[in-house]
């Protein structure tokens, strides 16, 4: 099937941009068909209605949740383009519905994701949580898990900008993980199921975004729900969606993880039975932290009335404003040493650094500055 063409076609209009709430989707959930079910199972620590989604009667159930971690909402958006495909009577459609039962929790962390934080109102990150289960989500999430009892599942997320796929200056705009399920990190047929669907999902990713897919560390963390879950015996796939070249808002990254789902949904049969598909699942890159935002080179800086030719990076803090996500640009890091890319580069060609105050880059000061006077930048980017 054409994954692009059926983005295009089923991509909910009505979510867009970072900031992704209660207020957002509750609107779209109302006007659902009567093929889903949607319900209230739960509440957060601020009394904040938690949905769940169920469609398909198929003997394969697959329990998903996003925004476990509130300033996370790509995965959710991503979400509501799949029920919308799985909305239509496309025979694909139609085949998945028969095929598989999805249990999907569209915003665990509401008040996080009000909030536009990691953690929830108690300030606990529920993605550690999961031995301890000390909040309301963190019970509901595994008491869900526990009655559904899903034969797969999927753990959306977010990640940051930092992250390039293995060491190239290819950003991992999407991320998979088959997590641990002991300290040893062996692989047993529980993990070798979330592995070979993690292989089909990238041989489909790699047609559209070749080389920009990126394996998330495997440590084990039995506090990490995906650990847990994949120790309890169900294969548990993690999905990280990151940065797409110049996509701040996620939209382009939204696709890729529509993509994703899809794809593993309509590929899962011969995926899931085939073994010995670990080497291919290994060579897939490891992230890297290895990007900022924006890195300078070569501008020449007056420090002490010598003039000395260096380096410098910022990056994006994420804020809150008037229910709107606001990118503000800081420098980060000053000096030669850096090694890290820049999602964009700036080449200073030894012309003069000044800015409104010091006039040299300072650590955590606004990335507001001039270039030989006359060249400006604001909030990173270069005023053209």
């Amino acid at each position: 099937m054409n994954y692009i063409n059926s983005f295009s076609e089923f991509k909910e209009q009505n979510l867009f941009g970072r900031y992704i709430t209660n207020n957002h989707i509750e609107p779209i959930l109302e006007k659902l068909s009567d093929k889903f079910k949607v319900s209230i199972i739960g509440k957060s620590v601020n009394d904040k209605p938690i949905h769940a989604v169920k469609i398909g009667n198929g003997k394969t159930k697959i329990f998903m949740w996003s925004q476990m971690h509130g300033n996370e909402a790509t995965t959710t958006k991503a979400l509501f383009d799949l029920f919308r495909f799985l909305n239509s009577d496309t025979i694909e459609a139609e085949n998945i519905k028969m095929e598989f039962t999805l249990l999907c929790i569209p915003i665990l962390n509401p008040d996080g994701a009000e909030a536009y934080t990691r953690v929830n109102a108690n300030e606990v990150d529920l993605n550690r949580d999961s031995v301890d289960l000390s909040q309301p989500e963190s019970k509901l999430l595994r008491e869900t898990f526990e009655s559904f009892k899903p034969d797969f599942c999927y753990n959306l997320h977010d990640q940051r900008t930092i992250f390039a796929a293995g060491e190239t200056r290819n950003p991992a705009t999407v991320s998979f993980l088959a997590p641990a399920y002991n300290e040893a990190r062996e692989i047993n047929d529980v993990r070798q199921k979330a592995i070979n669907i993690i292989v089909a999902m990238n041989d489909e990713l790699q047609k559209h975004i070749p080389n920009q897919i990126g394996r998330f560390d495997d440590s084990f963390n039995i506090n990490c729900i995906g650990d847990m879950f994949q120790s309890l015996g169900v294969p548990t796939i993690l999905f990280e969606a990151g940065h797409f070249q110049g996509d701040y808002e996620r939209e382009e990254t939204r696709k890729y993880i529509f993509i994703a789902l899809l794809s593993s949904l309509t590929k899962f049969k011969e995926n899931v039975i085939i073994a010995g598909k670990t080497a291919r699942y290994l060579s897939i890159p490891q992230n890297k932290p290895i990007f900022y935002d924006f890195v300078y080179r070569k501008f020449k800086v007056n420090c002490n009335s010598l003039n000395i030719i260096t380096t410098f990076a910022a990056h994006y803090k994420e804020r809150l404003v008037v229910d709107k996500i606001v990118f503000e640009a800081y420098f980060t890091e000053v000096g030669e040493g850096i090694e890290r890319f820049g999602h964009q580069e700036y080449d200073g060609e030894s012309g003069l650094y000044s800015d409104d105050s010091h006039n040299i880059p300072i650590i955590d000061q606004k990335a507001n500055f001039y270039l030989n006077k006359n060249i400006k930048f604001v909030n990173g980017l270069r005023k053209m």
